[in-house]
């Protein structure tokens, strides 16, 4: 009989350790500076809906790295012996802050799906998402934003003004919303961290 409140207690207990509510205040400002970012840098002579570029990779950048340091463990000796199994507490996690970030996300680039707007918005969430959960599970939670911030600054410096080809795989960050390629990357990327991340767990950290 007393197995069953510690049981059920697990899910609360699983936010708390998280912070989560922290996490997910951290999402809504992180989109609402987007929303402002975006209609300041659109609102400038001689601009179009391509000014919000730097919106559309940056704000999922940081906003996967709020998530991917949500994904700590404490304790992971814990999280095996605990009566609960944690992998689908952490797959829902996951799920559920990559939904929010995208939804909010894309509420701060209205207009012009067929560029960088909505489309291109919510695929940069599942990519920088999905090699932060990957991070979380190869590097710990703490490092975990690392890995995304380096490669999405050097595509942001690198990445042609064309797009298309073979930057369309590589540079998938910076491509109008309709590329396929640059999907079929992020979807990837989302899929690989999640199962990576949901399979292993978050790798142990000291101190």
């Amino acid at each position: 009989m007393s197995a069953q409140p510690a049981h059920a207690a697990l899910p609360l207990r699983y936010l708390r350790s998280r912070a989560l509510p922290l996490t997910t205040a951290t999402l809504i400002c992180v989109a609402l500076v987007a929303a402002w970012a975006a209609h300041w840098l659109q609102s400038q002579p001689h601009f179009d809906h391509t000014a919000r570029v730097p919106v559309v990779v940056l704000a999922p950048l940081l906003a996967s790295s709020a998530i991917g340091t949500s994904l700590h463990a404490h304790s992971d000796e814990l999280d095996r012996t605990a009566v609960g199994r944690w992998w689908p507490r952490r797959l829902l996690h996951l799920l559920a802050l990559t939904v929010l970030t995208a939804g909010v996300l894309a509420a701060a680039v209205p207009g012009h799906p067929e560029e960088f707007g909505v489309p291109a918005m919510v695929r940069n969430v599942l990519g920088a998402t999905g090699v932060a959960a990957a991070s979380v599970a190869l590097l710990g939670a703490r490092l975990s934003w690392l890995p995304m911030t380096v490669y999405g600054g050097a595509v942001y410096l690198a990445a042609p003004r064309t797009p298309g080809g073979a930057a369309a795989v590589w540079a998938w960050p910076m491509q109008p919303g309709p590329q396929v390629a640059a999907w079929a990357v992020a979807v990837t990327a989302y899929v690989a961290g999640a199962v990576f991340l949901t399979v292993r767990g978050p790798r142990p950290e000291r101190g």
